[in-house]
């Protein structure tokens, strides 16, 4: 892994754009390494990088979308530990396509998501909007940190999933729960106003 990461050091944000572009269809290292090695030898560059590494992997995204909807779980069980496969459908089954949102703050690699995605069928556009919402903060948060502060932020990055996952994960299971009260609150009138309807026809 620490050759592969100078390798593409050694071609800067070129390099990067590559790594992230590669995470999200099938490589196996995160991008997360490239971006921080890079970050280090030049914190005043960080947030460009940052921008690179994310275009990268929106670019890649679809990519990965659509091997997993044309090879299915094959490509999953091949290239991945069975183990963080079970742990993606699991927040599939229990959050829906939020799960791609909460799964960008996780350490499971997020090729998971983009892939799982196109095994499931979930509409592309909601994996690209959650996959840019989720990818942005991660990215943006590490080339924020080593701008700030340099290379002393070296330290603080390595438990970045970890901290932005207790900080964002609470809030977006508080916008579900308010989402899913609003829509029951609809429906009850909807069905309130259905039910006069068919009282004032009856009458």
């Amino acid at each position: 892994m620490e050759e592969f990461v100078e390798f593409m050091g050694n071609f800067g944000p070129l390099g990067l754009a590559i790594h992230s572009f590669l995470d999200a269809i099938i490589f196996p290292i995160p991008a997360f390494f490239t971006q921080v090695s890079l970050s280090m030898l030049n914190p005043t560059n960080a947030l460009w990088l940052a921008t690179f590494g994310f275009i990268a992997c929106l670019i890649g995204t679809p990519i990965g979308y659509l091997i997993g909807k044309v090879f299915g779980t094959g490509i999953l069980t091949r290239f991945v530990k069975p183990e963080l496969t079970e742990k993606a459908t699991n927040y599939f089954k229990n959050k829906g396509s939020v799960a791609i949102l909460i799964g960008a703050f996780t350490p499971i690699p997020f090729k998971v998501f983009t892939i799982l995605s196109g095994v499931l069928k979930y509409p592309l556009w909601q994996l690209m909007a959650y996959a840019a919402i989720g990818r942005a903060t991660k990215f943006y948060v590490v080339g924020a940190l080593f701008y700030m502060f340099g290379k002393t932020a070296e330290s603080m990055v390595h438990n970045v999933s970890l901290y932005i996952f207790i900080t964002v994960v609470p809030i977006i299971v508080i916008f579900l729960l308010v989402r899913k009260w609003m829509k029951k609150r609809k429906e009850r009138k909807l069905l309130a106003l259905e039910q006069g309807n068919e009282q004032q026809a009856e009458m």
